[in-house]
């Protein structure tokens, strides 16, 4: 798997995906792009996307408590940093996709590697 500090937002095509008045500060919104789950977080104004995948189970993640910067599985409890997409605790060991984000004319756009 690769995390946001891999994925050169440069090699990205951006798809814009919602306005920035959709995601309410503490709120998520769960989308698909080209087949890809993901999730986008507003946390305290500031938004985050990563992949709606568990890496452990491939259970959907973006349904799991969020605590500052952590999401929890919802299955197995394991918690990834929605920032940069890193496994913090068992039992999940791999990280998993964390996408880069513009805001363009308060439009939110997503990045997705250039295949």
């Amino acid at each position: 798997m690769f995390n946001y500090s891999k994925i050169d937002p440069e090699h990205c095509e951006y798809v814009q995906v919602a306005s920035i008045e959709e995601i309410l500060d503490g709120k998520r919104l769960h989308l698909e792009i080209d087949d890809i789950p993901i999730v986008i977080f507003n946390i305290a104004g500031d938004f985050y996307a990563i992949g709606d995948k568990c890496s452990h189970d491939d259970g959907p993640l973006g349904d799991g408590e969020l605590t500052g910067y952590k999401v929890a599985c919802p299955r197995h409890g394991a918690q990834f940093d929605v920032r940069t997409g890193e496994a913090l605790t068992m039992p999940a060991v791999v990280d998993i996709p964390a996408y880069p984000i513009k805001i363009i004319n308060k439009g939110i756009e997503v990045g997705i590697p250039i295949r």
